[in-house]
């Protein structure tokens, strides 16, 4: 989708309701700092324009209609379909939910506690501001080709809230919530290397959640991850992220120390996630 009404839409998903870490807070803490925002809700990210990969150069074209390659497409689409109405097609529909604060504990599970501006307030941060730049970073290439979405061409329905009218048809490739998710799973990996293989499996169930509703192809995902990782190396060029780097991985460790849990039923979405897709 263009990133613009992915954000805004996003903004709009935040459950009333999402619960808080408790009582206990970490050992040590940071004071938060105001987030920047380039429109009301939307952090400023760390990275200018001009240092954004150029992801057009990066990724190579989508399959063409006819190819071996958009027939694998199709079929694990078609695979995907079956899905609908399990948890794993809840889990996807809880994915779509870009907008903060839900979208700080889409990791809160492989992490083991929750994520929020109070208790951990340079990691909200991170996250915060890479979206953005997640997001930016897979625009231009996504109106080079202006691939149609799955939905378009099946004509199935899609998961998550508004439905397909929230999203642009012809914005598939690459995956811009895959090039967030995976971007959110690399950086945390780094935080939290003790939970690396929890963080990472979360990471790639994230952007599988966009083929499970119907909304990208199996590729757009793989393209999305490789946008991902390209926006995490430009990101350590960066001064403000190293800092809230340092920083963050102090709040894990405490965060970890004080007992900290996550309030999500970790149980049930580790049973719906274990269904799995091929790519």
């Amino acid at each position: 989708m263009r990133w613009k009404p992915l954000l805004v839409l996003g903004l709009l998903f935040t459950a009333a309701g999402c619960a808080g870490t408790g009582t206990v807070r970490p050992a040590a803490q940071t004071p938060a700092q105001a987030i920047e925002e380039i429109r009301p809700g939307i952090a400023k990210g760390y990275l200018q324009r001009d240092q954004y990969p150029d992801a057009i150069r990066l990724l190579p074209p989508p399959p063409a209609p006819g190819s071996a390659a958009m027939a694998a497409d199709e079929q694990a689409i078609q695979q995907a379909l079956t899905l609908r109405g399990t948890p794993r097609w809840d889990v996807a529909s809880q994915d779509t939910r870009l907008g903060f604060p839900e979208a700080a504990n889409v990791f809160s599970c492989a992490l083991g506690f929750d994520v929020s501006e109070d208790h951990q307030p340079a990691l909200y941060r991170l996250l915060r501001r890479s979206l953005t730049d997640a997001g930016f970073s897979t625009s231009a290439v996504k109106k080079h080709y202006r691939r149609l979405r799955p939905f378009v061409v099946n004509e199935q329905p899609v998961c998550g809230p508004g439905g397909a009218g929230r999203l642009t048809p012809d914005a598939a490739y690459p995956s811009g919530h895959t090039a967030a998710g995976w971007t959110w799973a690399l950086i945390l990996t780094e935080l939290a290397p003790e939970k690396a293989d929890d963080i990472l499996l979360r990471g790639r169930e994230f952007g599988e959640s966009r083929v499970v509703c119907n909304v990208h192809w199996p590729s757009d995902i793989v393209a999305g991850r490789m946008v991902g990782s390209a926006v995490v190396a430009k990101l350590h060029t960066n001064p403000e992220f190293q800092n809230d780097m340092q920083t963050a991985r102090t709040e894990v460790l405490s965060s970890w120390e004080a007992g900290l849990t996550p309030t999500r039923d970790c149980a049930a979405e580790a049973s719906a996630l274990s269904t799995r897709q091929t790519h």
